[in-house]
């Protein structure tokens, strides 16, 4: 039986990269009927895109998104900066698909404000390059901490995870996103907003940011390489989906949907985008 749902924000998934965890998002979309759903940024990593790797679970993810634009799913495709060669069909429109920089939306009256977040980010505006290689090395570094989670879970013990090792103990990495957060529910308040929210620095939240102007709830849909989270609103409420909390309730769906869209010519289309 699946959840119905009103709102559920995804982002940072980086179809076509090593760390990227597909099934497990392909369980959890399997699980829920959203009316709205965003994809706020970094869906496909056409940075690090390479022909030679683009698994079958990459390829059900992005035919699970068409599938729901078909049926009765408003699904907007926010850009983000490792999907920037999305920012040129900006306001596309295909079916109940559309393509945009960033999303409004009314929800119960609330003002909410959606958009990757990545404007933020100096060294992407400014040193493409130099964002690029980090990019690479933190797809390294997610292969080599998968390679040593593989090992601590044959002996038993608990996954580790050296990325946020590393931002929770790196004070400019803590600063950053703190000044990231601040910065977003800043603008939201002098622009009315109730909600705001953003992906990019991989880092689930959901606080309240008060200040002399106001106030609004920061939330951020985290990442589906390490925290495997999203957003969901429902009954006028906002939470966090954490798939290690409830990946036990949930299955496998052998239904290969879209049936009509072979993989291979798939992954023609997104081969023009790289």
């Amino acid at each position: 039986m699946k959840r119905n749902v009103e709102v559920v924000v995804i982002s940072d998934v980086h179809l076509g990269t090593y760390g990227c965890k597909a099934k497990e998002l392909l369980r959890y979309l399997n699980s829920i009927q959203p009316k709205t759903l965003v994809l706020n940024g970094d869906i496909i990593d056409i940075w690090q895109f390479k022909k030679s790797y683009f698994p079958k679970p990459h390829l059900k993810v992005i035919k699970k998104f068409l599938s729901l634009a078909t049926k009765n799913t408003d699904v907007f495709y926010i850009t983000g900066n490792h999907d920037e060669m999305f920012r040129k069909f900006t306001d596309f429109e295909l079916g109940k698909l559309k393509v945009c920089n960033k999303l409004n939306l009314n929800l119960d009256g609330k003002k909410t404000w959606i958009f990757h977040g990545d404007v933020f980010d100096a060294s992407v505006q400014h040193s493409k390059w130099i964002a690029k290689l980090g990019g690479k090395g933190y797809d390294l570094l997610i292969v080599i901490n998968n390679i040593v989670n593989w090992f601590l879970e044959k002996m038993g013990r608990e996954k580790y995870s050296f990325s946020k090792k590393i931002k929770n103990n790196v004070k400019k990495a803590v600063k950053y996103i703190g000044d990231f957060e601040l910065t977003a529910s800043e603008l939201a308040i002098d622009n009315g907003y109730d909600y705001v929210l953003c992906g990019h620095i991989h880092q689930p939240q959901m606080r309240e940011v008060k200040n002399k102007k106001g106030s609004c709830l920061y939330l951020n849909s985290g990442d589906w390489i390490e925290n495997l989270s999203a957003l969901e609103y429902h009954s006028g409420n906002w939470s966090i989906f954490h798939y290690d909390e409830h990946k036990h309730n949930l299955k496998d769906d052998e239904n290969d949907e879209m049936q009509e869209i072979n993989n291979e010519d798939l992954l023609k289309i997104v081969t023009q985008f790289a």
